[in-house]
């Protein structure tokens, strides 16, 4: 059996039958908004000397509300497993994954 869906568009300002649906930004949040052809073109031309007068934004997270961060390690710590082999080879009570505990750092310093 077959079935046919058929969707049917309202306008979101009138009420009428919609032909598209717009999206469009403001404020870092996007929205959508459901217009026949004559309330498409009054929000396009309500828009128009703002987007002449704008610049493209750059692109944006794929999450919006998150922003976007870039780690960059910026401290000359020495290589990890470097520590923890020094700290193990000396008795020292170091995990064998995860966060090395400052006071190893500090002793590896102290010993270099």
């Amino acid at each position: 059996m077959a079935q046919r869906v058929v969707v049917t568009l309202f306008d979101d300002i009138d009420g009428g039958e919609a032909a598209e649906t717009v999206t469009f930004s403001l404020d870092g949040k996007s929205y959508e908004i459901d217009l026949n052809p004559a309330n498409a073109k009054k929000l396009r031309n309500a828009l128009a000397p703002y987007m002449a007068a704008a610049r493209k934004a750059s692109k944006q997270p794929r999450h919006p509300g998150k922003a976007r961060r870039e780690y960059r390690h910026t401290a000359l710590e020495p290589a990890p497993a470097a520590v923890r082999a020094w700290a193990q080879s000396n008795k020292m009570d170091v995990p064998a994954r995860g966060r090395i505990p400052k006071r190893i750092y500090e002793a590896f310093r102290e010993a270099s």
